[in-house]
């Protein structure tokens, strides 16, 4: 069994920031991708970042230059820096990984349960 639990979510003020962190416990042999999504009621989750077992990264338009995603390998640990938060930043946010467990099964699609990050005006 492969858990993931997300930290630091809260509430702040425009132009504010915040710092998410995810780790991965349990039964792991290696985490490939960590990644971020975002959900707020009535709308589909959608991605926020990604960090690739190969070091690339991706981006939401909406986030380029506010948000940047980090990894600690050796703390199955991925991080997001929230900077200059809007209340569009509104949302729930999920981690999410792929990897094997110690019996070299792949696991394909691993979430967190989430953690709320509230922007107000």
């Amino acid at each position: 069994q492969v858990q993931l639990v997300e930290s630091g979510g809260g509430s702040v003020h425009t132009g504010g920031s915040l710092r998410l962190a995810c780790t991965a416990s349990g039964d792991i042999f290696e985490i490939y991708d960590m990644g971020w999504y975002r959900q707020s009621p009535g709308k589909q989750r959608e991605l926020v970042a990604v960090f690739t077992s190969s070091g690339s990264t991706n981006y939401a338009d909406s986030v380029k230059g506010r948000f940047t995603i980090s990894r600690d390998n050796a703390l199955n640990t991925v991080y997001l820096q929230m900077n200059s938060l809007k209340p569009e930043d509104t949302a729930v946010y999920y981690c999410n990984a792929d990897g094997v467990d110690d019996s070299y099964r792949y696991l394909e699609d691993i979430w967190g349960q989430g953690t709320l990050v509230t922007v107000s005006s």
